[in-house]
């Protein structure tokens, strides 16, 4: 072969190696993972915004990988990174978040705010945060995002596969019905009638996602509202659990179960699944000895003094758990029997939808 042939041969081999490498989109590898929610599940969303709703300083984040306050409202890992471990993806990203783009977009999003609630009305006090229909509209853009990326038939069957997790509700009442004396809620409506209310409105969201690709969504309950530390300490006389909020928990988690399996009936799949949040928090405030040494009632930043001990205690600030009761949690959403997940657990999610 003369040196001109030669040349000419390696030109085109190189010129059909770069034709081919610019047709290669990037290949979806493991389970998407889609959070949508409140300060439980917000993993940053709010360092992006002016709202007085961040947890963007320390000393939280204390516990997380970096050291750093990463927006999370924990000392350490919350429940949608432990969920991520569970399924082996790496964690998601905020969807504000510069950094979500290319082959990061297929691992999923965060678009979980903290301060929102089921109701548009819910939480006004934190001004600019990401309603649940801004939300559920970025899942919108997110998927045009990543049909541009992998094509929209791929983009389709990442979200149809992809796992949802979804939590609203605690705010709907703590910081909004319950937030004021006679707030405008409570003299609308009496609690039964306004549980009743917000599950109507909880379905319609539910539907929309639903009708957006999603085909397992797990949605969380809301805990023991009147049992955290900061309406223990305002509601009650002697460091009990606050009544009436356990009572407004006690109507809503039932009939947020029954709802969801009218709803999976109707669509004829089990694609809503719930996870009561209520019961796997009450096991370690009633009963905190089960766990090891394990503090259930109190919170690890009383008066800005950062316990040495994290790891000991269920509640990190007047709301929200410590890592170490977020692990119990996704354990058992993870594990749990009928007493805490219906109609079944993540483990079987995952193994019935690996045959699939």
């Amino acid at each position: 072969m003369s040196m001109d042939t030669s040349s000419c041969f390696i030109s085109l081999l190189i010129l059909g190696l770069a034709v081919t490498l610019a047709g290669v989109t990037p290949q979806v590898e493991a389970r998407a993972f889609f959070v949508f929610g409140d300060s439980l599940v917000d993993n940053g969303n709010n360092n992006y915004l002016a709202t007085t709703a961040r947890a963007d300083a320390p000393p939280y984040g204390v516990d997380y990988p970096t050291h750093r306050a990463t927006g999370r409202f924990s000392n350490g890992l919350n429940i949608p990174d432990l969920i991520s471990e569970a399924i082996g993806s790496e964690p998601t990203l905020p969807y504000l978040a510069p950094e979500l783009r290319g082959q990061k977009l297929l691992v999923g999003a965060n678009f979980a705010s903290a301060g929102i609630g089921i109701l548009n009305d819910t939480g006004v006090q934190f001004l600019n945060i990401i309603r649940i229909g801004q939300q559920l509209q970025y899942f919108q853009q997110y998927q045009q995002r990543v049909s541009a990326l992998i094509g929209p038939e791929q983009a389709q069957r990442l979200v149809n596969e992809a796992l949802v997790l979804m939590t609203l509700g605690g705010n709907d009442f703590v910081n909004n019905y319950y937030l004021v004396p006679f707030s405008a809620r409570s003299r609308q409506f009496a609690l039964p009638d306004y549980v009743v209310y917000l599950i109507s409105e909880y379905r319609k969201i539910l539907v929309r996602v639903h009708g957006l690709g999603a085909r397992r969504v797990l949605v969380t309950g809301t805990g023991p509202l009147g049992c955290v530390p900061a309406e223990r300490a305002t509601r009650s006389r002697n460091g009990e659990c606050a009544a009436e909020l356990q009572r407004a928990a006690a109507l809503f988690n039932p009939q947020l179960v029954q709802m969801i399996a009218e709803l999976n009936r109707e669509i004829g799949s089990d694609v809503f699944i719930a996870a009561n949040a209520y019961q796997m928090n009450m096991d370690f405030v009633t009963n905190p000895q089960a766990f090891g040494r394990f503090n259930g009632v109190g919170l690890c930043t009383v008066a800005s003094n950062l316990c040495p001990n994290r790891d000991i205690y269920a509640f990190w600030d007047p709301f929200h758990p410590t890592e170490k009761a977020n692990r119990i949690i996704v354990s058992t959403i993870v594990t749990g029997d009928a007493k805490y997940m219906h109609p079944m657990n993540l483990s079987t999610i995952m193994a019935l939808d690996s045959r699939v």
